[in-house]
């Protein structure tokens, strides 16, 4: 018991010893002075070009900045940042590679990987960063453990394309086949012609003019409606001259039509998806919408107006 006692009367001495070195050390403990910087000065013609140089150069850099959606609160560390870059030496192969990883990283995040996101909503997959940065790193160092490149670039090719196809039909199926259904009952119509590429027309006003060819600029009046006959745009909504453009600066089913149109004609036109924006998102017109337009073909810009039917009677006019 005494032996006991003993002992521990010498651990809490030991403790009270140590706690007491441990104060008289902490006395003794000289604070080291922060390295004076010594102030930068322009001394001469080449520091202050060089210096207002590097002021020009953060013209517009803030407002990057903000649409790469960096906090500028934070412009202390990305000043930071900056300046452990430029230290580095950039000529070496190891450290360019090194800082090439984390531009190369930070595209990823910022761009690539979204995307990929992006795509995958509304399937049964979605992007898991982990695995992603695996494959990719895997990719660089030629690891195949699990796939080879090209094999893992098909494999994501196939199931991203598989995944799309499900979706579109999912949400879009009804409506590509809604559109089917009404050029196969239009097709039946009077005075409803059928083309091959499976463009349908009505000639409303029968023209005499010249028929454009795609390098023509052509004048025209249109509107253009779904088949539930919802209108979605029409030429008058942006003022009452005729929008000009090239029948190749719009959707095929135009192209088509304005090309077998002669001027002066007004033409009905059927248009099934593949001829206007397919798979495409445009507004109002969802994927795989079927179209109608009335167009009016108004004039070839830079051709003469045809001549009118009392040509005959101007002739002795200007005699």
């Amino acid at each position: 018991m005494k032996k006991s006692l003993i002992f521990a009367l010498a651990l809490v001495a030991g403790a009270s010893l140590s706690t007491v070195d441990a104060a008289k050390k902490k006395k003794v403990v000289v604070k080291e002075e922060a390295p004076v910087v010594e102030a930068f000065k322009l001394a001469t013609s080449s520091d202050s070009i060089s210096y207002t140089a590097g002021m020009s150069s953060t013209m517009g850099l803030v407002n990057f900045l903000l649409q790469q959606k960096v906090d500028t609160a934070y412009m202390a560390d990305f000043v930071r940042g900056f300046n452990e870059t430029v230290s580095r030496n950039l000529d070496n192969p190891q450290e360019k590679a090194y800082m090439m990883g984390i531009t190369i990283a930070q595209q990823l995040v910022d761009r690539m990987m979204p995307g990929v996101a992006k795509e995958l909503e509304g399937t049964p997959d979605s992007l898991v960063s982990g695995a992603f940065f695996k494959g990719f790193t895997d990719a660089l160092l030629q690891d195949t453990t699990f796939f080879k490149v090209d094999a893992a670039e098909n494999i994501f090719r196939t199931k991203m394309e598989a995944n799309k196809a499900e979706k579109e039909e999912r949400l879009y199926g009804a409506n590509r086949e809604a559109g089917r259904q009404f050029l196969a009952e239009n097709a039946k119509k009077d005075g409803v012609i059928t083309l091959p590429s499976g463009l349908q027309y009505k000639v409303l006003t029968q023209g005499t003019g010249a028929v454009p060819t795609t390098s023509d600029k052509v004048q025209v009046h249109y509107e253009g409606r779904l088949i539930d006959g919802t209108v979605f745009d029409a030429s008058r909504n942006h003022g009452d001259e005729p929008a000009e453009f090239r029948p190749t600066d719009v959707i095929k089913g135009w192209t088509e039509a304005l090309t077998m149109m002669p001027v002066g004609s007004k033409w009905q036109v059927y248009i099934p998806f593949e001829l206007a924006y397919g798979s495409r998102d445009a507004g109002q017109i969802k994927p795989y919408s079927a179209l109608i337009f009335d167009i009016e073909l108004v004039g070839i810009v830079g051709d003469k107006p045809a001549p009118a039917k009392t040509a005959k009677s101007s002739k002795k006019a200007k005699k």
